[in-house]
């Protein structure tokens, strides 16, 4: 034995008997006792072993902690930061005029996927594809087997779903939170309202146009619009686009006195909560984001620009006995009259040679000011950002040319859009007011504008526009009891040679009511509506847009809070029995 042991057998080199005793000597003892620090000398490798023992259980527990507290840890904290931004970049719900919802918000969960922790990545990713079948198996294996970054495999989960994902008890699985635009009224206003992209930001219509003040406030964003009345017209356009089998349909229904849009519909729509289209044209508004030569509607322009000039009177009478030949292009009559007539009947029978008469007689500076005046040459200032710009001629061509003075005053040479044509209605029957059209709620201290006629050259046009409902190509819409007036066009459309199609025409409807104090102006405007056994093979908008907007406004005026007043048709009918009887 070595002398430093602290025992010592009988016999060297032998094992222990039973029964034999362990000889301990005194002095082996204290071998290896220092009597300078007073301890053992191996006491250092004593205690490098024991705090190697203890480090090593020190890294199991911080790897247990890491494993099965931190993660609820950061969670918790996640959700906590999630929430604190939600509070403050949250995107605003949108209500209609009377607070229902159109846009909102929805709290939902992403599945992230933390590479360096996927257990088995190819059939975790095969899982993955087997719950999302849109995904794609190498896209996704190819992610997990990096085992570094994070990726984000699925937006918006469903509960279902997020259920499902934390069944596999995959470590590397992360949810995220976030949240999802929802419109629950689906198609019904998918081209005023717009959408948002994946990530929550506005791509268009309105979610675009007021993203700042969407993400920006917790206040509910308040429209104009009244969502019932939308859904009304919504209804009774398309069956009217069904039955006359026309490519696309819009109306708009405006606040005369305000500039407030109270309803807007363009069809073919979609679904913003899934924008998945075959038809592209589907995501354009035609309401606002479209120009279009108007065709005859514009001739009530050019009357109150005729009237307002003072260079035409009312009692005035023009010739419409023969086409009017001009140096490069002749005007004609569609089914003329073949007579003097005067600027009522002009109106009432839609004459385009009479129009562009007074046009001439008023001169290219009063026609051109006129429809600057009225934003016919600009872009209107709306909240949505498909808002088309006007074409029109060159200024130094217009003033040099007859035609084109003529031609703008029947409705072709220049092209507007339906809003640019409604607001500027608006302004003709109002008093005089052009107000801005906006789709937003406006309080009464909101209202403004500017004047474009004389209150006497309106009152003028509220009896010649409701003179051409009960006497002329609207008669269709002479709902009674609502005192509707109003104007329709039927313009031809450009072929690709640019050459006029006679077959194919966009047939519009400007309407207003009640005309002895006018509170709402609607517009309908069908494109390529074809001939019925009811219309006796016409597509003139008397016989398609003209019937669309009575049944429209038919239906809405009683939501509208306008009784029908049938005192008043009485009352006319017995001036016109005290007129005959005093002949």
């Amino acid at each position: 034995m070595n002398k430093g042991l602290w025992y010592r057998k009988k016999k060297n080199n032998s094992f222990y008997l039973p029964g034999e005793e362990i000889n301990i000597r005194r002095e082996d003892m204290f071998a290896n006792w220092d009597t300078k620090t007073g301890g053992y000398t191996g006491k250092s490798r004593i205690l490098i072993g024991i705090c190697a023992v203890l480090f090593a259980y020190l890294l199991v527990a911080l790897r247990l902690f890491d494993a099965c507290v931190l993660p609820n840890l950061r969670e918790n904290n996640r959700e906590d930061r999630v929430f604190a931004q939600r509070q403050t970049i949250h995107r605003a719900d949108i209500t209609d005029r009377n607070g229902a919802v159109i846009a909102t918000s929805l709290p939902t969960r992403d599945l992230d996927a933390n590479a360096k922790n996927i257990l088995r990545p190819r059939e975790t990713a095969q899982k993955l594809v087997e719950l999302f079948p849109e995904l794609r198996f190498d896209a996704v294996y190819n992610k997990l087997k990096r085992r570094r970054g994070t990726y984000t495999i699925k937006r918006n989960l469903s509960p279902h779903q997020q259920s499902a994902i934390i069944a596999l008890g995959n470590p590397g699985l992360e949810f995220r939170a976030n949240e999802k635009r929802i419109y629950p009224h689906q198609n019904l206003m998918s081209h005023l309202v717009g959408s948002t992209d994946i990530d929550n930001n506005g791509v268009s219509g309105l979610e675009k146009g007021l993203d700042n003040r969407i993400i920006h406030s917790q206040i509910p964003v308040r429209l104009s619009v009244d969502l019932g009345v939308q859904d009304t017209i919504r209804q009774i356009l398309m069956q009217n686009m069904q039955k006359f089998s026309a490519i696309n349909a819009t109306s708009i229904l405006l606040d005369v006195n305000s500039g407030e849009i109270i309803a807007m519909v363009s069809l073919p729509d979609y679904d913003p909560n899934n924008i998945t289209l075959k038809d592209k044209n589907a995501l354009f508004n035609t309401a606002t984001a479209r120009v279009y030569e108007p065709g005859s509607v514009l001739k009530i322009f050019n009357t109150a620009m005729s009237l307002e000039s003072g260079k035409v009177r009312l009692s005035e009478k023009f010739d419409a006995t023969e086409p009017l030949k001009l140096k490069y292009n002749t005007i004609y009559d569609y089914r003329g009259e073949n007579r003097w007539l005067s600027v009522e009947e002009v109106l009432v029978y839609s004459s385009n040679i009479g129009s562009a008469r007074m046009a001439l007689q008023s001169g290219f500076s009063e026609q051109y000011n006129f429809l600057k005046k009225i934003k016919f040459f600009e872009r209107l200032d709306l909240e949505l950002v498909e808002t088309a710009k006007p074409l029109v001629p060159p200024e130094h061509k217009w003033r040099q040319s007859d035609s084109t003075v003529a031609t703008i005053a029947y409705g072709y040479g220049i092209s507007v859009s339906p809003l640019h044509l409604i607001s500027a209605y608006a302004a003709m029957i109002n008093g005089g007011i052009y107000h801005n059209p906006t789709v937003l709620r406006r309080t009464n201290t909101d209202k403004n504008g500017f004047r474009v006629i004389s209150d006497n050259t309106s009152q003028q046009m509220r009896r010649l526009l409701r003179a051409v409902v009960t006497e002329g190509s609207g008669k269709r819409a002479d709902v009674s009891g609502y005192e509707i007036g109003g104007k329709t066009g039927t313009a031809n459309k450009l072929g690709k040679d640019g050459k006029y199609l006679h077959k194919k025409v966009r047939t519009t409807f400007m309407a207003a009511f009640p005309m002895s104090n006018p509170q709402y102006a609607l517009l309908i405007m069908l494109d390529e509506p074809k001939a019925t056994k009811d219309t006796f093979g016409f597509v003139t908008s008397g016989w398609n847009a003209v019937p669309t907007g009575a049944e429209i406004i038919s239906a809405v005026a009683p939501q509208l809070g306008i009784p029908a007043n049938h005192d008043l048709e009485d009352e006319r009918r017995n001036k016109i029995i005290e007129a005959s009887f005093g002949r």
